[in-house]
């Protein structure tokens, strides 16, 4: 059920930023896979999955802006 829940907060994720840089979801799925913010979401120890989807939105905003 875990793996469901943050399927669908991936999803959800992607689809945010999409919107935010007026992208595609597939470029906005890469974006998120190949970042670090992604790497913390999968560890369930960093407690980001615990964060709402904006809060996890703006870490990763952050992140691409380095």
């Amino acid at each position: 059920m875990r793996d469901q829940v943050l399927w669908r907060k991936t999803g959800r994720i992607a689809t945010l930023l999409a919107e935010r840089l007026d992208i595609d979801t597939e470029r906005a799925l890469d974006l998120l896979y190949n970042s670090r913010t992604y790497a913390l979401l999968v560890n369930p120890e960093s407690g980001l999955q615990l964060q709402s989807d904006q809060y996890v939105l703006a870490d990763l905003i952050r992140e691409l802006e380095m």
